[in-house]
């Protein structure tokens, strides 16, 4: 059970070169504005950085210099390896993910830590996300995943069941599934496939916790062959696991290949109409 003296959690970040200082900076100060603000921020530093990205956590390790726990790696080894090499410097039970550029709501993680404190079983919990291209007052999109356990575990089966950067989950089932692994465009994903198959417990709250930036480049980054090789070979990692059908391999890499090599403007309108809900955000 998560008693009084573990409520202190760490949040996972891992940083590039190629990232926005200014995105940055707008995620970290949704980290300072918390409710419950985290313990200690883990900031893996993948392959050397920009000068401005090192101003930028510069300036906030001279702000909060018990809070930031900076792990530099000395090249780039892609997101998998940089967040498995994180968990390890991650000093609590309880760790959250967050994506570098996206801003979290004020009540995130004092609305996570009330579902861990309410079910000691529980070892992975997420939540809806906004997404937005330029403001975040001013959302373009949702995306909903299902709320209860049973249906994470068969919606994971075709779709990530969680918006990773939005999950909080326990260090120690994180390890025994293995922690994260070098699975281009699918790090996320095999962590959940193999923390089910170890006996991991899911949920995800029904609001929307974080404001994700998306935007045209994210969609014209999930097309191509080099996108749909990277697509492929991860969900076949998956089925290797066992935990997908070779018919649920067939039909999701089907379906991908589709979006993936059709002209820019169609996936856009894919993306945008059919696997976005952008209906709720009149509601």
């Amino acid at each position: 059970m998560i008693g009084e003296v573990d409520k202190k959690f760490s949040v996972l970040l891992s940083l590039y070169v190629k990232e926005n200082p200014l995105y940055l900076q707008e995620c970290l100060e949704s980290l300072v504005s918390q409710t419950r603000p985290a313990s200690e921020w883990v900031i893996v530093e993948d392959g050397p950085l920009s000068q401005e990205l090192y101003q930028v956590l510069d300036s906030y390790q001279e702000r909060y210099p018990d809070l930031i726990k900076r792990v530099p790696l000395e090249q780039n080894v892609g997101l998998g390896l940089a967040l498995r090499e994180g968990m390890l410097h991650c000093s609590y039970e309880l760790v959250a993910r967050m994506d570098t550029d996206d801003i979290a709501r004020t009540d995130r993680f004092e609305r996570q830590l009330v579902c861990f404190e309410q079910d000691p079983t529980l070892d992975i919990c997420g939540s809806h996300i906004l997404e937005f291209d330029i403001d975040p007052q001013h959302p373009t999109a949702v995306r909903k995943v299902p709320l209860l356990h049973d249906d994470i575990v068969n919606y994971q089966k075709s779709r990530s069941a969680f918006n990773h950067m939005t999950v909080m989950f326990k260090k120690s089932s994180v390890v025994k599934a293995g922690n994260y692994e070098d699975a281009p465009l699918m790090e996320d994903d095999m962590l959940w496939v193999r923390m089910f198959l170890s006996g991991a417990k899911g949920m995800n709250i029904d609001d929307y916790l974080v404001d994700v930036r998306t935007g045209a480049g994210m969609i014209e980054r999930r097309g191509g062959l080099s996108y749909l090789k990277k697509y492929r070979a991860g969900r076949k990692k998956i089925l290797e696991t066992g935990f997908i059908s070779r018919f649920d391999y067939y039909k999701t890499v089907g379906i991908q290949s589709i979006v993936a090599l059709v002209p820019h403007k169609i996936r856009f309108l894919i993306f945008t109409q059919l696997l976005r809900n952008k209906k709720e955000l009149s509601e």
